[in-house]
């Protein structure tokens, strides 16, 4: 059996062997509850500890404003939820983007449900939230803006930086989904300036089921679930000290490693990217030519279904995905890409290839050779179907 080629990096990453192997250690010899008081608990609560220590100096954060989380989706809705229920006696006015990720648009429709009221920010026809239309959607009731680092489906990255400062200078609470910037940009939350930032294991080479969110000192926020005293009473329940070890082993080859990766995983996005458009008429990239993650290409092939290209190409041994991996069930054209004022059926026909640690130059050439045909063909069957 040939070895496959993993191109749906921002769906997932293999967990590293280092953090692997870290975890089971965990497991099976440090396995106390990190809030006894006997030395099982206390060696479960440095390792707690330690990989808060690691995450929040990788953002720059005190380790005291990071909490642990289930994940990037639990990280989302506890953020937005617990600080919009903080300061609701403020005003009841939120603000998102239209191409924010499922899960926070999930906690935008649960809080509108509620009685609160959202504006969902327009985006360039490259997926870019313009200042001006932010500056503009702000009224006198407005108590928190939510918008995204980098987009999950399409790669482009915000001016967050920009964004932040206009909601600060109104006093207002900023929160960033930056789950998928986290494996390739290095943050800082005091130079972004954000009061709320989410993160999750799972996309930088750690476990899944572990997240965590940043929250600035001193913040108003509203804990959504009641219990025992962890994580200082903002997400009560025991630990998962394995999962969140991983995490902050991950982290910490994360750090030394990203800006070099970074800058390969470019090269071959970008050998990927031109080697299909050279090969494939009709076909349009999706988001910012310039302004995007690093390894992302998010394609729509004209007049080709894309649902029939993933096919085509997991058979090849080559997987990809046609958008986020929390959308797969979706029936619908994808949201982000309607957003950006593709059709549905352009929409329909996206693929996005995320690129990642394992990518090597042959695999990119494999489907620069393998896809130009299989696209020509799709369409001359489309084509002869339409006619008869």
């Amino acid at each position: 059996m040939k070895k496959r080629i993993y191109l749906d990096y921002s769906a997932t990453t293999p967990v590293l062997p280092e953090v692997a192997s870290l975890m089971e250690k965990i497991a099976v010899d440090h396995f106390g509850n990190p809030s006894s008081h006997h030395q099982e608990g206390r060696e479960a609560k440095a390792h707690r500890e330690k990989a808060r220590e690691i995450i929040a100096a990788s953002i720059g954060a005190l380790p005291e404003e990071i909490f642990f989380t289930s994940g990037g989706t639990e990280s989302n809705f506890l953020g937005i939820t617990g600080l919009s229920k903080a300061l609701a006696s403020k005003g009841r006015h939120l603000i998102t983007s239209s191409i924010e990720h499922s899960s926070v648009l999930g906690a935008f429709k649960a809080l509108e449900d509620q009685g609160f009221l959202v504006t969902y920010l327009p985006v360039t026809s490259l997926g870019m939230v313009e200042p001006e239309s932010l500056a503009q959607a702000i009224r006198d009731d407005t108590i928190l803006v939510s918008i995204m680092l980098a987009n999950n489906e399409i790669g482009t990255i915000q001016p967050i930086q920009e964004l932040a400062r206009i909601a600060t200078e109104r006093h207002l609470v900023f929160h960033t989904d930056a789950i998928q910037a986290y494996p390739h940009l290095p943050l800082d939350v005091n130079v972004l300036q954000v009061d709320a930032l989410s993160l999750s294991a799972h996309k930088v080479y750690g476990p899944k089921g572990v997240g965590a969110i940043y929250l600035r000192r001193g913040i108003p926020f509203s804990p959504m679930s009641k219990g025992g005293e962890q994580e200082r009473k903002i997400r009560p329940g025991t630990e998962n000290v394995a999962g969140i070890a991983g995490f902050g082993k991950a982290v910490e080859i994360l750090v030394k490693e990203r800006e070099r990766e970074a800058t390969r995983t470019r090269v071959l996005r970008d050998q990927l990217k031109n080697g299909l458009f050279e090969n494939i008429t009709q076909t349009i990239l999706n988001g910012d030519p310039d302004k995007r993650l690093p390894n992302n290409v998010n394609i729509s092939f004209r007049e080709a279904d894309g649902e029939s290209i993933l096919i085509h190409l997991d058979l090849e041994g080559i997987a990809c995905s046609m958008g986020s991996a929390c959308s797969a069930g979706a029936l619908e054209p994808s949201h982000v890409l309607l957003a950006l004022g593709r059709t549905p059926r352009e929409a329909k026909s996206a693929i996005r290839f995320t690129l990642g640690k394992y990518t090597k130059e042959e695999e990119i050439n494999h489907v620069v050779k393998v896809l130009p045909p299989f696209i020509r063909q799709l369409r001359s069957t489309s084509s002869m179907s339409r006619i008869a």
